[in-house]
């Protein structure tokens, strides 16, 4: 399956691209660019994967993270050692795994679902739902 995502790194940085050769427990990955070319990343080189709906996005969209996701799993907030803070749900976070999937509790936003690196946040905490 190819994902359309947005890469963002731990110096800020970002890339677009797809890829369909990701899997949380391998330390690394390939992307294609949608100007050519294939990459190779270091998923510990990363802040976290964004798995979007649109490669565009939304510049004007305000994010709410009051969504209930049924199913979802536990609600939890993550905070990013670059001062982020997302919202969501999980159903796969553990504090000694390199990272956990996160399906936003912002519904309306580009983001589907997030892999967050775990060496990239300052805070995880569950939320009451």
């Amino acid at each position: 399956m190819i994902n359309k995502v947005v890469v963002k790194f731990k110096d800020g940085t970002a890339l677009k691209g797809q890829m369909s050769d990701f899997f949380p427990n391998k330390t690394s990955f390939h992307m294609e660019q949608p100007e050519g070319g294939r990459v190779e990343i270091q998923t510990e080189t990363l802040k976290a994967i964004f798995f979007v709906k649109d490669m565009a996005g939304d510049k004007d969209h305000k994010k709410t993270y009051d969504d209930k996701l049924a199913g979802g799993g536990r609600k939890i907030q993550v905070k990013f050692l670059d001062g982020e803070t997302i919202v969501g749900y999980t159903m796969g976070y553990s504090p000694d795994r390199a990272g956990f999937f996160l399906l936003p509790a912002d519904s309306k936003g580009n983001n589907e679902r997030i892999f967050v690196v775990k060496s990239a946040t300052e805070k995880v905490e569950m939320m009451q739902m």
